[in-house]
């Protein structure tokens, strides 16, 4: 297998030849390995590795220079060892790794400072692997032009660098400069909370933002209504307005542009509706869906996403449904869809869920107790507009009512959105039966002491599941599993958390074994 051979002191060189290397390897679409000479292992993925980077990771928190733009590339990073004064790291994409060496180099390389001066870690090296969880690029059933793939997947370094605009101190999102955008002030990346389930999604929101036309276009975001699709439209929007004075924005929703066509006809304002969505920088659409089986406003669309595209102008999407599965469009249409990146957002985790609510209550003010905040969480899965409702609902109760906001409020206030009756509980011997069906196991597999990896990682999903669907303990849990202790079931808890945020896989696994488990519950309950 072909490797590239990195010093440490020539790893993160602009110029290096053994660099261009790697790089070149990472373009081919193979598996990239940064390797040290012979006799001289890379440091051992492990917890070590984890560890250190984690240590990175809370300086450059407190680092003025890393905005949370670019949090949101170092989230994608997968620490993989040192080596040679060097540490290595795996991102998904050319971009990211451009970001690392462009905009986050000078913090890094500090960050990596204070690091155990035993490690001798001075530097670090960038190799890209499209494999990472997570990352996927669109494929076009039919084959791009090759100007056309240039511009929207493989952008040269120097485009990279001429796109990408000077560090700027970041402001909070104000007044709309200019009312035509439609531009939500609320919805910034400031105030977008990041998980497993959008982690992707919100990388390549500001990639698109920090460089528009450049990496990804069209961007298109799918998936269910209310996990953040429209949020990320206008944060894509804010950002580019702050990074770029001058750049023209519009963010529209499917009805709302249906509406400005439809009046164009009847008013005899072609020429209007044209410039208002042909002479901007950044198209930010809404819900494409809602324009399946509108023939005329489609081919309206289609005249317009050729115009921005053919002059290097962005485009996002958002839709409820990926490309290939929204009926009622031409097939040209929905090839263009897929000529940039596709990427969705799916139900956020418990993890996640909580974390959006606590960041709720905080820019609302409201003061919620933690295990009420769980508690929410735990009941209100669907999506984050109904999550975030419930939390508004609770708190204006409590207020007008002049009550504490407790136990017994939510469950009064919510009863006819949560169910707390015993008739429609979880049973705990349901999700072990789903877990084991579904990874091909013998419920005493679960049960039994086997150590294998396939089966302590479906055991250890089992038992996230039994803390997140039930109301179980941890020790009645770890009853469950054949007498083993509270310490074992909590420690499988937070591994599959913590898996669930960093590979989409273990998510995807965890995601559609709870979702068989409600389908069974709703089945019962018929």
């Amino acid at each position: 297998m072909a490797v590239a051979s990195l010093g440490a002191h020539s790893c993160c060189q602009p110029g290096s030849d053994r660099l261009a290397h790697v790089r070149n390897l990472a373009r081919d679409g193979r598996r990239r390995s940064a390797v040290v000479p012979t006799g001289v292992p890379l440091a051992e993925v492990g917890d070590s590795t984890e560890d250190n980077w984690r240590t990175v990771l809370s300086v450059l928190a407190a680092d003025e220079r890393i905005t949370p733009q670019l949090k949101g590339f170092l989230s994608l990073v997968v620490p993989k060892g040192i080596m040679g004064g060097a540490f290595y790291l795996e991102v998904p994409n050319d971009f990211t790794r451009d970001m690392l060496e462009q905009r986050v180099r000078p913090a890094l390389i500090q960050a990596l400072s204070s690091l155990d001066g035993e490690l001798g870690v001075s530097t670090f090296a960038v190799v890209v692997n499209p494999e990472i969880d997570g990352y996927r690029l669109a494929e076009s059933s039919v084959p791009l032009p090759a100007r056309e793939e240039t511009q929207a997947v493989a952008v040269s370094e120097a485009a990279y660098v001429e796109a990408l605009p000077a560090p700027v101190q970041e402001t909070a999102v104000g007044p709309q400069r200019n009312n035509d955008t439609r531009l939500n002030p609320k919805y910034s990346f400031d105030n977008f909370v990041i998980g497993g389930s959008n982690r992707f999604a919100h990388a390549a929101a500001v990639a698109v933002a920090e460089a528009p036309a450049k990496a990804y276009n069209p961007l298109f975001i799918y998936g269910d209504s209310g996990l953040g699709k429209t949020h990320l439209l206008h944060a894509i929007g804010h950002y580019a307005m702050s990074l770029y004075p001058g750049v023209r924005v519009r963010y529209v929703s499917s009805e709302e542009f249906t509406n400005d066509f439809i009046n164009s006809i009847a008013n005899n304002r072609g020429a209007a509706f044209h410039s208002r969505y042909r002479d901007i920088d950044l198209l930010l659409i809404d819900d494409i869906q809602f324009l399946q089986g509108k023939a005329e406003t489609q081919e309206a669309f289609f005249h317009t996403f050729n115009t921005l595209h053919d002059h290097n102008k962005q485009v996002v999407i958002t839709s409820d449904l990926p490309p290939k599965h929204l009926t009622g469009f031409e097939d040209r249409m929905r090839t263009r869809f897929e000529w940039g990146l596709i990427t969705d957002v799916q139900t956020p985790d418990l993890e996640t869920r909580i974390a959006i609510l606590r960041k709720k209550a905080q820019s609302e003010r409201l003061r919620v107790p933690d295990d009420i905040l769980e508690f929410m969480a735990s009941k209100v899965s669907s999506n984050v507009r109904e999550l975030e409702g419930t939390l508004i609902r609770v708190t204006a109760f409590a207020s007008l009512n002049r009550t504490p906001v407790d136990m017994q409020l939510v469950q009064t206030v919510l009863k006819d959105v949560i169910t707390l009756d015993d008739d429609n509980v979880i049973a705990p011997v349901d999700i072990i039966n789903n877990t084991a069906e579904y990874f091909k196991l013998s419920v005493d597999d679960l049960y039994g002491s086997s150590r294998s990896q396939a089966i302590a990682t479906a055991r250890q999903i089992a038992m996230y599941l039994c803390r997140e669907m039930t109301s179980l303990s941890l020790p009645k849990i770890g009853q469950l599993f054949g007498g083993r202790d509270h310490t074992t079931v909590m420690y499988a808890n937070n591994k599959i958390g913590k898996l669930m945020t960093e590979k989409r896989s273990i998510y995807n696994q965890v995601t559609e074994i709870s979702n068989r488990i409600k389908h069974d519950q709703r089945y019962k309950g018929a």
